[in-house]
């Protein structure tokens, strides 16, 4: 079913690379409730609709698509749901879910016809690289950030962290550790990094923020029904449905493509999320993406179905050893997200430089991804740029109809926004 041996990997491979994709995207089961509760959301109503969410897509992905690709709800969009949609532009969570719901049945009608298959010929590859780098870099950037390593100043937006607290002098640990044993192939080496530095964290009081954290489910039945369509006479309703699926579609799009080992699953990969995403609305939380963690066990060899099959499992389970999993430091995750962060950024290679008008769009995507901590706004700009720099050479016909109107749409989405 799997086909693990035509792609060379095998059982052990692949669980290894679950088990390591799991413990780098774990974060994720105290990050996105935190967020969502600040809309009134119940906290644990939204930590069970995340790993509902996550078991279905991951089996989704990795039945249907045979990819070693984790679907959770995504960072960034996540606060875009709730600092935007909510409390910017004054939907109540549960219309706020609608608008997830209404955005996923798009993007699932564009994912099972031939537009999905046209819109990856027609974004150029110079783009399709810049969203690949541009992604290591901010996945590089949460890294850092996760581990102290830099933080916020008043001055220059970020600085050198203090390198005499506990959680950055945690992180260098993990990073030296973690780097020996990948680059010496140690099997697991990204597993084996998690689990020492969280030990050694420990031993030393260090420990996941929400650590301890007591939830409970009962009458979480009430979200299946809690999306509220009252407000879709309303122009920030629509705004709001246009705006998040112009972002599931292209992230998940840039990330399928700028990760799949083997991109003769994208189509499927595609389908695949556009479900969850869809899910995402019915369950109570915000719209699932192809995870950027999903690289850790790429990394470490996840190549079929079975790496994201493991993490829906473990996902499951997690539910049973929710106070375990948060007291996993950040220290302890922001390693991995370094490594693979510069693994993808190896792909700027590839970018032709001879050209302004390809290297330019490819610069925007890879620099504003990192500086605006949104894989949408990065994608927006490199694609907007990209016809304006053709059409200024005299070179329209090098832009194909459809890559038109896609920077259009883009250009539309930031007008509606102006607009609110």
């Amino acid at each position: 079913m799997f086909h693990m041996a035509a792609q060379g990997t095998t059982w052990k491979q692949e669980i290894t690379a679950g088990l390591t994709s799991f413990f780098t995207i774990a974060y994720i089961l105290v990050v996105n409730p935190a967020i969502l509760a600040d809309t009134g959301m119940p906290y644990s109503y939204a930590l069970l609709a995340t790993v509902l969410v996550t078991v279905i897509g991951c089996f989704l992905i990795g039945v249907w698509g045979n990819a070693p690709i984790v679907l959770t709800p995504g960072m960034g969009i996540n606060a875009f749901f709730t600092y935007t949609i909510v409390e910017g532009f004054g939907l109540t969570w549960q219309q706020g879910l609608a608008a997830v719901f209404a955005a996923g049945c798009v993007f699932f009608i564009a994912a099972v016809t031939p537009l999905a298959g046209q819109l990856t010929s027609a974004v150029p590859e110079s783009l399709k690289l810049g969203i690949t780098v541009g992604i290591g870099m901010f996945l590089s950037f949460i890294g850092l950030q996760k581990g102290g390593l830099i933080a916020a100043d008043e001055d220059t937006f970020v600085t050198l962290g203090s390198l005499s607290s506990s959680l950055p002098l945690l992180t260098i640990f993990g990073l030296i550790l973690t780097l020996a044993l990948f680059v010496r192939k140690v099997k697991g080496s990204f597993l084996i990094g998690i689990t020492v530095t969280t030990v050694a964290g420990l031993f030393f009081g260090i420990e996941g923020e929400q650590a301890g954290t007591h939830v409970s489910f009962s009458g979480y039945g009430s979200m299946l029904k809690a999306l509220d369509f009252s407000g879709w006479l309303e122009l920030s309703f629509w705004v709001s449905v246009f705006s998040l699926t112009i972002i599931i579609m292209f992230e998940s799009m840039g990330l399928l493509q700028g990760m799949l080992p083997d991109q003769n699953k994208f189509s499927r990969s595609y389908q695949a999320s556009a479900i969850a995403a869809l899910s995402a609305g019915v369950l109570g939380t915000s719209p699932t993406i192809p995870t950027v963690e999903s690289a850790s066990g790429i990394a470490e060899g996840g190549r079929t179905g079975v790496t994201a099959i493991v993490v829906g499992v473990l996902f499951a389970l997690s539910l049973l050893f929710a106070p375990f999993f948060t007291s996993i430091p950040e220290g302890a995750i922001a390693p991995v997200l370094v490594i693979v962060g510069g693994l993808m950024v190896q792909e700027i290679r590839h970018i032709t430089f001879h050209d302004m008008s390809e290297w330019f769009p490819a610069y925007l995507i890879i620099g504003l991804i990192p500086l605006t901590s949104s894989i949408a706004d990065g994608i927006a700009f490199g694609f907007i740029a990209y016809p304006l720099l053709k059409l200024a050479l005299g070179r329209p016909r090098a832009v194909s109809p459809l890559m038109y109107m896609i920077s259009g749409l883009f250009l539309l989405n930031y007008i509606l926004l102006l607009g609110l």
